[in-house]
């Protein structure tokens, strides 16, 4: 079970990994990015490693019992090295001087690190005292090995002091990006963090009582990789959803807006772009693109029909919706639904009234400034588009139609 679980999140992470790296090769000097690749890549190491039968495997192959936990260790602590990297960068100001300033700084905690982890390699190197395996309790088999202590304690301390910057500083700069999708990644990696120091301080504790005579295996060998598991999930989620939140966001829009795209534009073919071959061949590629086409489209298709609206027909769908108590944002969608409708119904036929409408756009000017909010109107659209609140409007401007040409 626990190698399903972990191959299973390795080999999640390790995707992540990879899409996370080619928007780093679009962008090579965004050196951020490029650390998140690096850190991700940590973590997904973690995970492979952490698979007991993964573990033996290549402990096997390279003849060597336990160095597997080397590896493991090392790719936190490259995660950990990452992390301190990016306190550095974001604590270090503005200006070309303190960006200097961080990049030395970032070097000799580099070196700093790398020096400290040799010294602890070294410690596992001289201090492992047998050649049996210990893929689940590493920590507790060797409480008695000074070797193998400096090399564990080296190691949650470097993971523990670059848990508690990036845990501390994370929140910081989520509170200046409002609720953007960084900025919940930005949180959810925090929760990861000091997810992670649990498991440091379990393994602090889990020593003690060892030392002390009072060894608690379910601490250090149970809650412990737990927590550690738990906070590596999150830690990936955070680094997954800036990227992953726009294109479930516009997933969401494409799911509302396309029953109202395909009705308005079957009709007026001529606004329709040629999709992208990509897009024809996998369905989830381009999704903002194809968002922001179809509503770009249902505009074109609004504009090029609001001479066949009637100029009160607006007016008319704000009071049907006003009587059946709607708030302010349905009775806009009710009434751009049923000028839409209704120039359509129109232009089918070839009527253009007297006196057309000047537009048949109801969202309002400070809700066009934001896009997310001109997203959801055009969503609230779609879902009235049908209701029978448009079909009374449209069958009283028929009626009023007839009336005018009788």
């Amino acid at each position: 079970m626990f190698d399903v679980i972990y191959l299973s999140f390795g080999l999640a992470a390790w995707v992540i990994v990879g899409y996370k790296s080619v928007a780093w090769f679009r962008d090579r000097g965004n050196a951020d990015l490029g650390l998140a690749c690096v850190m991700t890549g940590g973590v997904a190491t973690v995970f492979l490693f952490s698979a007991p039968s993964l573990y033996r495997a290549f402990d096997r192959m390279v003849g060597v019992a336990n160095l597997a936990m080397v590896f493991l260790y090392s790719s936190v602590v490259v995660f950990a090295a990452g992390a301190l990297v990016l306190l550095l960068r974001w604590t270090a100001g503005e200006g070309a001087e303190a960006r200097a300033r961080a990049r030395v700084r970032a070097r000799a905690t580099v070196g700093g690190v790398a020096a400290l982890w040799a010294v602890a390699v070294t410690g596992f190197a001289v201090g492992r005292p047998d050649a049996v395996e210990h893929p689940r309790d590493f920590s507790t088999a060797y409480t008695d090995s000074p070797g193998v202590m400096l090399f564990l304690v080296l190691y949650l301390a470097v993971f523990g002091s670059s848990l508690a910057g990036l845990g501390t500083l994370c929140p910081r700069y989520a509170a200046r990006l409002g609720g953007t999708h960084l900025a919940r990644g930005l949180r959810v990696l925090a929760a990861g963090c000091w997810l992670g120091l649990l498991y440091c301080a379990c393994k602090v504790v889990g020593f003690l009582l060892s030392w002390t005579g009072h060894p608690a295996l379910w601490l250090s060998n149970g809650v412990a990789p737990l927590s550690a598991s738990v906070a590596a999930i999150l830690v990936l989620a955070g680094f997954a959803l800036p990227a992953a939140g726009p294109r479930v966001a516009a997933w969401r829009r494409l799911r509302r807006l396309s029953p109202l795209w395909r009705t308005v534009t079957a009709q007026t073919p001529e606004v329709t772009m040629e999709p992208r071959a990509w897009s024809v061949r996998w369905p989830f590629a381009d999704l903002e693109w194809r968002a922001n086409r179809q509503m770009a489209e249902i505009r074109d298709v609004q504009r090029g029909i609001r001479r066949h609206v009637e100029s009160d027909a607006v007016d008319i769908a704000r009071e049907r919706a006003r009587a059946v108590a709607l708030d302010d944002r349905q009775l806009a969608a009710v009434a751009e639904a049923a000028a839409l409708r209704r120039g359509l119904e129109n232009r089918a036929v070839g009527h253009v009234p007297a006196h057309g409408a000047d537009s048949v756009v109801v969202v309002t000017g400070s809700e066009q400034a934001e896009l997310a909010a001109e997203y959801e109107h055009l969503a609230l659209v779609a879902d009235v588009y049908h209701s029978p609140l448009i079909e009374t409007v449209l069958t009283e401007l028929r009626q009023r139609s007839a009336m005018a040409r009788g």
